[in-house]
């Protein structure tokens, strides 16, 4: 049986405020155990929590970029539920009423079709803390608890593994632009809960879902989506679809590449929801929404710019506007000088090609401008490409100027008449017999004369210069 896959994603985006949502403790990463706590996110008796303004700021621009509504009036509620890692036994966050309803995000495909994914809400939220087990032994760190998230909540458009990375890709990119959270996968701040269901293809009823909890890198989100479409499709085939496939939550285990049974889903009526007491409606003023709707280029922005500017190739601008650094990068070598197009090259291929080992375009020992001077050198004759592949690698395992570069390597070319037309006289007086059948016709040795003159020189001489100075005297 053919089977149409649906997903859905929840998106927890840890906003990069320097406080909890609903304290003064810092929200820095990485800090002992249990100090970065106080009596709100401890939930000790009578402590009341004040709301982050910065939180309900980073928000609206969210709701902004993903052309949602923004509610001037929401609702914080207590979400109720039991684990050693929430001390106060509930979760402040908004249930009736979200800071964001509705919303869209656009995905693009390499042969250069969109797709929309709706956005169903967004809605501010306090996190929990961290368990930590060692055998048969668990520890409670509570560092992270009241930690503000943004939590994402799409519609079920997704239909593969694929257009659910390259919707989290989209997402993780907006929120870097937006400046909102630094979206860092492997410290948590941006992590992916999937809803997988399958239906036969044609049918437009909903099927059992199953959740996938906190996965936290493109690559596994996509091959525990794989797995668990596999695991339904063979329930359904093997007729114990009804039996297997039912409402809970799964854990993916990286190790054995397979998604298990942790929990039952709860429904939202097992949590009772209901309005926190502590907290009053968030009610936002007309100036701070008018403030914070003014956002910065987004990457579809940037992305059509940079092909109606440049001149680029819009797969070429998709590439380079994935990420906010990349992007920058790219601004930065146009605006030191460097040609659009050849920039595009040296940035996305060569440059990249060589960020290995834990190394990325922000840690690069070959910043914007290096390469933009890089680029000049080539664009202007002084080396050739080939020469520059080879400055580029000096570059990246020397601290040294480009120019500097060329002359330590003796790289650059030479583009005086009087010498190139020394060595292609050389050349042609060592090769008459060549020279006669070109003469006769044979003129595919062009190539052979050209080859032999950057042997001679060494690969130093201009090739353009070498090209129209051997047409000349072969002509003549």
């Amino acid at each position: 049986m053919q089977f149409e896959v649906v997903i859905g994603l929840e998106v927890h985006a840890q906003l990069n405020t320097k406080t909890k949502i609903f304290c003064s403790c810092p929200t820095s990463f990485g800090h002992e155990p249990n100090t970065n706590v106080c009596s709100v996110c401890l939930g000790l008796p009578g402590a009341l929590p004040v709301l982050n303004k910065e939180t309900v700021k980073k928000s609206i621009a969210f709701g902004t970029a993903i052309n949602a509504k923004v509610n001037k009036k929401s609702i914080f509620n207590r979400k109720n539920y039991f684990y050693p890692d929430l001390p106060k036994g509930y979760q402040i966050s908004q249930f009736e009423i979200p800071i964001v309803e509705g919303g869209e995000i656009y995905i693009d495909f390499e042969d250069g079709s969109k797709k929309r994914i709706g956005v169903t809400r967004a809605h501010l939220e306090e996190d929990a803390g961290k368990n930590i087990h060692h055998g048969s032994v668990s520890y409670v760190d509570l560092n992270r608890a009241g930690t503000p998230l943004l939590e994402i909540v799409s519609e079920p458009d997704m239909r593969s593994s694929e257009e659910a990375v390259l919707y989290l890709k989209k997402l993780h990119a907006i929120l870097r632009y937006l400046d909102i959270s630094d979206a860092n996968m492997q410290e948590g701040s941006f992590r992916c809960d999937a809803n997988v269901s399958i239906r036969p293809k044609g049918e437009t009823k909903l099927y059992t879902r199953a959740e996938i909890k906190n996965l936290n890198s493109f690559k596994f989100i996509q091959k525990a989506i794989d797995y668990e479409v596999e695991r339904q499709s063979n329930a359904w085939e093997d007729g114990v679809y009804e039996r297997d496939v039912v409402q809970e939550t799964r854990l993916y285990d990286t190790e054995k590449n397979e998604t298990r049974s942790m929990r039952g889903k709860e429904d939202s009526a097992e949590y009772r929801y209901f309005p926190d007491p502590d907290l009053l409606p968030v009610v936002i003023p007309d100036d701070m929404m008018s403030e914070c709707t003014k956002i910065p280029e987004l990457p579809d922005q940037k992305r059509d710019r940079f092909v109606s500017e440049h001149g680029i190739k819009e797969y070429d601008a998709n590439v380079i506007t994935s990420s906010v650094e990349m992007a920058r990068f790219y601004e930065a070598m146009i605006s030191a000088g460097a040609g659009a197009k050849m920039s595009v090259t040296w940035l996305t291929v060569e440059l990249q090609g060589r960020l290995v080992n834990g190394t990325n375009i922000v840690t690069s020992p070959v910043d914007a401008i290096k390469l933009a001077s890089l680029v000049k050198r080539i664009e202007d004759g002084t080396i050739s490409g080939k020469a520059g592949k080879d400055v580029l690698d000096y570059l990246m395992q020397n601290s040294i100027d480009v120019d500097e570069a060329i002359e330590k390597l003796g790289l650059k070319q030479v583009s005086d008449d009087g010498a190139i037309c020394a060595i292609i006289d050389e050349v042609i007086g060592a090769h008459g017999n060549k020279v006669v059948e070109y003469n006769a016709g044979k003129v595919q040795l062009f190539g052979f004369f050209v080859g032999q003159v950057m042997k001679q020189s060494k690969g130093s001489a201009n090739p353009n210069k070498v090209n129209d100075l051997l047409k000349q005297k072969l002509d003549s």
